[in-house]
């Protein structure tokens, strides 16, 4: 019965999304759109009016729109899966994405996101040429993400962003990849991924990063694979906490792409995780200098200071100042030295007595021999009659044999 049920629930809901109607330079089938690479002049308004009510996959790329208004995704309450990517989307307004509170994936790679402040050039009223083309100043709205808390993937790949906001991804607790690769990021906020508790996954490629602190990426606990290709790392004092950091990911099952060094030329090229901690040796005693509150903060120390190190956020405690070691060895050396006097006390008494019981036995031998010495010449007495008594009982043989004739003597 659940079965027939469910399966006359599906036939009505395809019927509907049939029924809907789909533009006609589009490809709807079912709850998915397809409306990329229309190479008409066609308005993102005039497509999104016409798209089916129960679309949930809707890929808008390959497209000329430049900008996205307010309320133009209102009636596509379900979708779940956007891509404006590859577009010249250069403006997104803020509540644009405002209706998505089940959008679980983004893409807006291949964009010109930008705002250009106008309030910077209020009052050049009578400049006649003003060039800014290397200096536009590249971000995108603080909360143009805040309404998606259920998102689980942001692409912002290859456009122009020069810098983030530290509240710009607030409010997406949900969110696992992060996309930031190819664009011209000269610098990541400390708290840009607070919150972000969720996040596995984050790409940093291709920017311009020169030092990353280790501060910027220890709100993601749970993060597990960065890429940090394609930077000019400068591997000097600064970037030591980020290769604990990165060490740590690995130890624990992370993965981290290679961080191939800039600067200095005596590092270049060289991976940052591959070199040898003995190549900072002499960072660490400007550490015990370097204790400017600002460099707890994350702000970079002047360089050619005694402080060109930045202080370790965490400094290890040496185990050999710890006092409950201390205490710990003294008792095992005290113990130690004590069994050594014991046992050596006892070698020394048993080999006493050992000297003893020998000499002792060597003195009853000696006592014992005489008496045995004098009893041998008592055996030779004995031994010597006994010869004795036999020649004078021949001697009377010979006597009588002399007094008799040789018959008798027979």
């Amino acid at each position: 019965m659940n079965i027939i049920f469910f399966s006359s629930l599906m036939t009505l809901l395809s019927l509907c999304g049939t029924s809907a109607s789909c533009p006609s330079v589009c490809s709807c089938n079912v709850n998915k759109t397809d409306c990329s690479d229309l190479n008409q002049l066609a308005s993102l308004d005039s497509i999104l009016d016409q798209l089916p009510f129960n679309t949930s996959y809707l890929n808008l790329s390959k497209n000329n729109f430049t900008t996205v208004e307010p309320g133009s995704f209102s009636n596509l309450s379900s979708l779940l899966y956007l891509d404006l990517s590859r577009n010249l989307l250069s403006t997104i307004n803020p509540g644009c994405f405002s209706d998505f509170s089940s959008l679980l994936h983004l893409d807006l790679s291949r964009n010109l996101l930008s705002r250009l402040f106008s309030s910077s050039f209020s009052q050049l009223n009578n400049m006649e040429f003003l060039d800014i083309s290397e200096n536009l100043l590249v971000r995108l709205p603080v909360n143009l993400f805040s309404d998606l808390g259920s998102l689980r993937e942001l692409v912002l790949r290859d456009n122009r962003l020069k810098e983030l906001n530290p509240d710009q991804f607030k409010g997406l607790t949900e969110l696992r990849r992060l996309d930031l690769s190819l664009n011209g990021l000269i610098s990541m906020p400390t708290h840009l991924l607070d919150g972000l508790q969720n996040l596995v996954w984050l790409s940093l490629v291709g920017n311009k990063l020169r030092i990353l602190q280790q501060t910027s990426l220890e709100p993601a606990t749970a993060l597990r694979q960065l890429l940090l290709d394609r930077n000019p790392w400068n591997c000097n004092c600064n970037l030591i906490p980020l290769k604990h950091w990165l060490e740590w990911i690995i130890y624990t099952g992370g993965h981290v792409d290679s961080a191939n060094c800039s600067f200095p030329s005596n590092l270049h090229g060289k991976d940052l995780r591959s070199i040898p901690m003995e190549m900072f040796r002499h960072c660490y005693p400007l550490y015990l200098e370097t204790r400017n509150p600002s460099a707890a903060e994350g702000h970079q120390v002047p360089a050619g200071s005694a402080g060109d190190c930045m202080r370790q956020r965490y400094r290890p405690v040496s185990v050999r100042r710890a006092t409950a070691t201390v205490v710990v060895a003294g008792v095992v050396c005290g113990v130690v030295c004590v069994l050594m006097v014991v046992t050596a006390t006892y070698g020394c008494i048993y080999a006493m007595l050992v000297a003893n019981e020998q000499q002792l036995m060597h003195g009853n031998s000696q006592q014992q021999q005489p008496l045995m010495e004098e009893k041998e010449p008592e055996q030779e007495e004995k031994d010597d009659l006994m010869p004795t008594i036999g020649k004078e009982a021949e001697a009377t043989e010979c006597v009588g044999w002399m007094a008799f004739p040789p018959e008798v003597c027979v």
